[in-house]
């Protein structure tokens, strides 16, 4: 059927749009260097369809390895099918990557992927594109605020409006890894740290990364000597060597209260069990302000170490999300909550116990829907008198905030007013297309990252970092995260 043919090209138009590339994204392990390029978008419509063509110029001076290209169209059009690329459609998004043999755009090259589309009413083009996650400006993207690489020990650090800082005053990200097995250790009988080593190779290992930050899941049990083994005084003794033995690398540990006591049986339960032994929805005011008091006496006057105060909290999902509103009251204040048979300590009673032992340490407290949606986060965020608070997020590929415009949206906003941290991300699978997209957005807003997580557990279901405790990447998605850890840590 003959259609109606339409271009849009050039700098400047509506729908041609001058990109910062950063390569990696789908599949290459090349360090991810910004490089300017441009998309123009073209299409030919035959009434209720249309074929579309998006090609990516590189306009910089050296190769670029991997690609994925973004769009949202403003109506009802419906990818149908692609080809140059692996194309797929969420909502009114639409994301292509590469395939296999067009991953190198070499300098001055393009690729032009294409798909057919159906669709009624109007075919306005697009204007949102992106590459690897950043937005088209026709230039590299702004670096981000540099990060001080500490030669000595790790730096102590404060809040500032919305920046982290040293003590010094400089600029700082927390870029790194989570090391998990601390939250399990006791409750499950697999030794202090998953039996895996804690000593000066192992942090050798992680320092040929870049990393500057790990984040340590903890056991409430655990640490209060509750259940388990090791337990009590030897677990707790067995956290404070690991801290002191990061903070002298220069690494910062971020403390992260991850199993709590107390039983959840409601709606998406991960355990029946009273005990520390899974990730509950909320704390209890029964244990979990005496397990902050206690950490907070231990690390107090060194604040190099960073408090995430719950991993995770869920009350949205315990009332079925019938009520947010709700929810959100609930995370800061806690009390009685809907779906929970123990009263819940919120946010607000969490920093409370920090602060009470006149300790000053950065905190991180977290949003609803496991960690993942930051929506309300600055109306119902918590009082801190010493103003060391930061938000905690987490993004893996399978949360409900996927995509740049959420993060835009949500992350964005409360990252204008406080520092943002990502305490966990990840993707299902041993990719590392998704991180890649997610680590972009953080770099350009200057925001920090620990990946999850630094573990030899295979990769079969992704978000596996290490094949050993020598460092060696998996592949690909450890490749990919060693190899964006070290450009721009």
């Amino acid at each position: 059927m003959l259609g109606r043919a339409v271009k849009i090209a050039g700098l400047g138009l509506a729908a041609a749009a001058a990109c910062a590339f950063v390569p990696g994204a789908a599949g290459g392990t090349t360090a991810a260097v910004a490089f300017a390029c441009r998309v123009d978008y073209s299409v030919s419509e035959w009434g209720a369809g249309f074929s579309a063509t998006v090609k990516v110029d590189n306009l910089g001076t050296s190769a670029v390895s991997g690609w994925t290209v973004t769009y949202s169209y403003a109506g009802n059009q419906t990818l149908q099918q692609g080809w140059n690329g692996t194309w797929s459609q969420s909502g009114r998004q639409v994301t292509v990557t590469n395939a296999s043999w067009n991953a190198t755009i070499p300098a001055g090259g393009s690729v032009s992927p294409g798909a057919n589309f159906g669709y009624s009413g109007t075919n306005a083009a697009p204007t949102d594109f992106a590459v690897n996650g950043a937005a088209c400006t026709g230039t590299p993207p702004t670096d981000p605020p540099p990060t001080e690489q500490p030669s000595g020990p790790a730096p102590a650090l404060r809040v500032s409006g919305n920046k982290l800082l040293t003590a010094a005053g400089a600029t700082y990200r927390l870029l790194g890894v989570n090391r998990s097995s601390g939250e399990f250790a006791c409750v499950q009988g697999k030794g202090m740290w998953d039996s895996g080593p804690v000593d000066q190779a192992s942090v050798n290992a992680m320092l040929a990364w870049h990393v500057r930050a790990v984040r340590i899941p903890l056991n409430e049990d655990c640490w209060l000597g509750l259940s388990g083994s090791p337990s009590g005084a030897t677990y707790q003794q067995a956290v404070k060597s690991y801290v002191t033995l990061l903070v002298a690398n220069g690494i910062n540990p971020i403390l992260d209260l991850h199993w709590t006591h107390g039983q959840y049986t409601g709606n998406v339960s991960a355990c029946a069990d009273v005990n520390a032994t899974c990730q509950k929805p909320m704390p209890s005011m029964q244990y979990t302000p005496t397990f902050w008091t206690q950490v907070a006496n231990a690390f107090k006057g060194n604040n190099a170490v960073v408090f995430d105060l719950f991993n995770e909290p869920y009350p949205d999902a315990a009332n079925n999300w019938s009520d947010m509103t709700a929810a959100w009251r609930c995370l800061r204040d806690g009390g009685t909550c809907t779906g929970f048979t123990y009263e819940v300590a919120g946010m607000q009673d969490l920093v409370d116990a920090v602060r009470a032992t006149g300790a000053t340490n950065v905190v991180m407290t977290a949003g609803l829907t496991w960690t993942n949606d930051l929506s309300q986060w600055l109306t119902y965020k918590p009082t801190d008198r010493t103003g060391n608070l930061m938000a905690s997020w987490h993004s893996y590929n399978f949360n409900a905030c996927v995509t740049t415009s959420c993060w835009d949206s949500q992350i964005g906003a409360v990252a204008a007013q406080v520092p943002v941290h990502a305490g966990e991300i990840g993707q299902d699978t041993c990719a590392h297309d998704y991180v890649d997209q997610v680590m972009a957005w953080l770099d350009r807003h200057g925001l920090g990252y620990t990946a999850w997580t630094w573990n030899p557990w295979g990769c079969g279901s992704g978000n596996v970092l290490i094949q050993d405790y020598n460092g060696t990447p998996t592949s690909t998605y450890g490749e990919g995260y060693r190899a964006h850890l070290l450009s721009v840590a």
